[in-house]
């Protein structure tokens, strides 16, 4: 059965997967000859062409490339924001393409943390509160998330900053919220696109030491960087990509 035939016949209201519960996960993310295609009038654009991909668990990946090389694009096909044009996509051994977008949205806020390169912080909210955003539908009390939120915000040392409002921050202090932000409901994969990419040395070194401090405790990070200072981490996964095709570097 061909893929396009495949996913037609797939029932899009299914959504009783227990996404809290996966046990004895093969791989963190497994991409098929994944493709991804936009039409500009009549003009097509492959932004991802046939790429394949094997994440395991505890994995830290570095995907490197020009600007339009299409690596935030394979970011948010993994991360469940746009879905491929063509192949197969496992996320923890889900096959998220073959759900519905209500299904998606559950998958990804309770399955991977998302760090972007512009902060993406809420401008009304104040630190705390853009760590509990992503935290609304827990079952838990008001004050527990809030402690919940609380501690995130310490293990990135900005816990001083809580009631901070974003324009009040640094860069540097911003991307240090957004990873608290990223980690809000103890996601196994935290995706990063650029995330150093508008700090200062300084605060760039402390956001690869985070990321490498949660990949130590265990979380899948995947990166799509230039930065020099990730992609010469020892004991990463280097990848480059180009007019949308992925080839291994290490």
């Amino acid at each position: 059965m061909a893929d396009d035939d495949y996913l037609d016949a797939i029932d899009y209201t299914r959504d009783d997967l227990d996404i809290e519960d996966l046990e004895e996960v093969k791989h963190a993310v497994r991409l098929l000859d994944v493709h991804r295609t936009f039409t500009m009038g009549k003009t097509e654009i492959a932004a991802v062409s046939g790429v394949n991909l094997i994440v395991d668990v505890g994995d830290f990946v570095v995907i490197s490339g020009k600007s339009g090389s299409g690596k935030t694009t394979l970011l948010n096909i993994i991360g469940a924001i746009d879905l491929a044009t063509h192949g197969r996509v496992f996320v923890m051994d889900v096959p998220i393409n073959d759900y519905d977008e209500s299904f998606r949205a559950s998958f990804r806020l309770n399955n991977t943390g998302f760090i972007f390169q512009s902060y993406n912080l809420v401008s009304t909210l104040t630190a705390v509160e853009n760590v509990l955003f992503p935290m609304q539908l827990s079952e838990k009390s008001r004050s527990e998330l809030r402690e919940d939120a609380m501690k995130l915000l310490e293990k990135v040392e900005m816990d001083h900053r809580a009631e901070h409002l974003p324009w009040q921050l640094s860069s540097g202090e911003q991307q240090r919220i957004a990873i608290a932000r990223a980690m809000a409901n103890d996601p196994p994969i935290i995706l990063a696109d650029e995330p150093t990419a508008n700090l200062d040395g300084a605060s760039g070194q402390m956001i690869r030491e985070l990321l490498i401090k949660l990949n130590k405790e265990g979380k899948v990070v995947i990166v799509m960087t230039h930065d020099e200072g990730i992609l010469n981490q020892p004991n990463i996964h280097h990848y480059k990509m180009d007019r949308g095709v992925l080839t291994r570097h290490d």
